[in-house]
């Protein structure tokens, strides 16, 4: 009897010292810079008038007095870019406007529409894209000037050394509608899947040689696609991050592999070149982590293709620790 007292009081001291301070601990949640969507700074761009002088309003989430005169925008503040552009393609300044923000409450938040986006001028080339609403960490780069390798225009991720176990944020959705193709030129080509809107953040592990090529190995994922509509806000949705490679556990889908080739996002080196993000490998779940990709997007797939029904609402983006 002595021997089962004396067993009883061991059981309750490691109840009390190892698992009551589990069940203690609270986790801590982060907004990330102007995550709330709330703040959005205007853009006025005069389109070239051989497109019809078109004056038209592009948004940035970001605070500021109204942006005019065509001026590239390049964010400082904010950590946020958007799909929303201004294009100059021999000459011809053109828009392409995906990113919106709507009335939510008494604030706002980001909705992001698939659009096709057309630019005609006779003789001169006629041009129709399919340009999907992304939000991103990172920059864009403007003005774009062609329809070549899309994923170059964009500085993908920003410095980051946090290690959160979820990304939490608000949404709603529409998606699931038929894809059409349109890189530019030629006939839009409808394709017989469908959309999906797409939510994805890498954590890597990057560094540069001295000849200036990033590497970059991923040390954690957390990806989710979005197969049906969802139209009544979804609100402190929480998507696990998994630490490591996650190429054999349950979470892992085939989207959600290692970034390369035509794929790769991209960066600017310390020589000021943009240039790949070569992700060669899986890091380990403790590696060190130097740089956070967070994207977005109201169609996936890649560049120029997607549903023109498709759009992604997005609020309160934060990171849970």
């Amino acid at each position: 009897m002595k021997c089962l007292l004396n067993m009883r009081s061991v059981v309750r001291c490691f109840l009390l010292f190892y698992v009551v301070p589990v069940y203690a601990q609270k986790e801590r949640v982060e907004l990330i810079g102007y995550g709330d969507m709330d703040k959005w700074m205007v853009r006025k761009v005069e389109e070239s008038f051989v497109i019809g002088g078109n004056t038209k309003y592009l948004y940035e989430i970001a605070s500021g007095d109204t942006l005019l005169h065509n001026t590239p925008y390049k964010n400082t503040d904010s950590p946020w870019a958007t799909s929303s552009v201004i294009a100059k393609v021999s000459g011809v300044v053109k828009t392409s406007l995906t990113v919106f923000p709507e009335k939510r409450g008494d604030g706002y938040c980001a909705r992001l529409e698939t659009r096709m986006e057309t630019c005609k001028v006779l003789g001169l080339f006629n041009i129709r894209v399919v340009a999907s609403g992304t939000v991103f960490l990172g920059q864009m780069v403007e003005p774009i000037t062609d329809t070549k390798n899309p994923q170059s225009k964009l500085i993908s991720g920003i410095p980051f050394t946090g290690r959160p176990i979820a990304l939490m944020y608000d949404y709603k959705v529409i998606t699931g509608g038929l894809r059409t193709y349109a890189s530019g030129f030629g006939k839009p080509e409808p394709r017989k899947d469908r959309d999906m809107a797409e939510t994805s953040m890498l954590l890597q592990h990057r560094w540069e040689d001295a000849a200036g090529n990033v590497y970059a190995r991923r040390v954690a994922t957390a990806w989710k696609h979005y197969e049906q509509s969802e139209t009544d806000w979804q609100t402190d949705y929480r998507l696990p991050v998994y630490y490591g490679d996650i190429t054999s556990e349950p979470c892992y889908e085939n989207y959600m592999g290692l970034i390369n080739g035509e794929h790769a996002y991209y960066t600017r080196n310390s020589k000021g070149k943009i240039v790949p993000i070569q992700e060669i490998g899986w890091g380990s779940p403790d590696e060190e982590i130097t740089h956070i990709v967070l994207q977005f997007s109201s169609s996936n797939g890649g560049p120029y293709i997607g549903s023109l029904d498709s759009k992604f609402w997005v609020d309160n983006v934060r990171l849970v620790y």
